[in-house]
């Protein structure tokens, strides 16, 4: 029996290393998309080590391959004016211009996940007495946004549109069914198309809807807000998550430089007065 699960275990690591090495050549994953992955096996075969005490060695094994080093890249975002041209492009003369705009304003103004926005119910949207949005964020954790005027006028118009049930997404497909993590790519590079035309910086950046969530923690940051306010806001457990902020703003760091003395004048050396060298002596 231990010859026969011996086996297994000296193949296990080389296995799931061609399997990440696959991740990177083959599909031309980063090294941050193979680490993620690898974090998912090390959960797994730390649940195997609690549950199957007989796997230990494998498990053992699997959870000392270490993740890749890689270069940490400045986070993406967009600046007001490419919101706005973001914003802009959607054609609100048909059905599914006005569902974009709606969706492309909730996701500029409240920072929320592909995954929340394609799980948000009709029911989750509250529009009086104060507005605000709530969602299942990570972890499964509830968390609720609250709304600008704007983005309030823009949402109930479109629900009144919509007219769904309580169940019912907010922001359905044609064939009524909720969006999908591919609909939300399609829709965001069709609009960011006509964007382009308005505001050619746009083209210079990759834009998903992690770089909309990035733009308003960008913006409520140059806005004076603490950064725990913004964690709250974007739904981080630890605010040091959120700290990634203060290292893409360049603006935040120009205006710390402008602070600063430019004197060029000497360091003097101290020299005492009489009464202070008069009182050291009668010590």
């Amino acid at each position: 029996m231990i010859v026969a699960q011996s086996q297994p275990d000296r193949r296990a690591t080389p296995l799931l290393g061609a399997f990440l090495d696959h991740l990177e050549k083959g599909r031309g994953n980063s090294a941050s998309s193979r680490n993620v992955r690898l974090a998912a096996i090390h959960s797994f075969f730390r649940y195997v080590a609690l549950h199957s005490p007989e796997y230990c060695g494998v498990a053992q094994r699997v959870l000392a391959m270490p993740t890749k080093r890689h270069v940490r890249r400045p986070i993406s975002f967009l600046a007001s004016v490419e919101i706005d041209a973001l914003l802009a492009a959607p054609d609100l003369s048909i059905w599914s211009g006005r569902r974009d705009r709606a969706l492309l304003l909730l996701a500029v103004r409240t920072g929320m996940r592909a995954s929340e926005l394609t799980g948000l119910r009709c029911e989750n949207v509250v529009l009086h007495p104060s507005a605000y949005v709530e969602c299942l964020g990570k972890g499964r954790k509830q968390r609720r946004t609250p709304l600008r005027r704007d983005t309030v006028a823009v949402l109930r118009a479109w629900l009144r549109e919509r007219n769904g049930k309580p169940a019912d997404p907010v922001f359905p497909s044609t064939q009524g069914k909720a969006l999908g993590h591919d609909g939300l790519d399609y829709l965001l590079k069709k609009h960011l198309v006509v964007a382009r035309r308005r505001c050619p910086s746009i083209g210079q950046k990759h834009i998903t809807f992690h770089c909309l969530r990035h733009s308003l923690a960008m913006s409520l940051l140059r806005g004076g807000a603490d950064l725990s306010v913004i964690a709250l806001f974007l739904g981080h457990e630890q605010v040091e998550t959120t700290s990634v902020y203060l290292h893409a703003d360049m603006q935040l760091k120009e205006a710390a430089l402008a602070r600063t003395s430019d004197s060029e004048s000497r360091i003097r050396r101290y020299r005492p007065g009489d009464r202070l060298l008069a009182f050291l002596d009668g010590l």
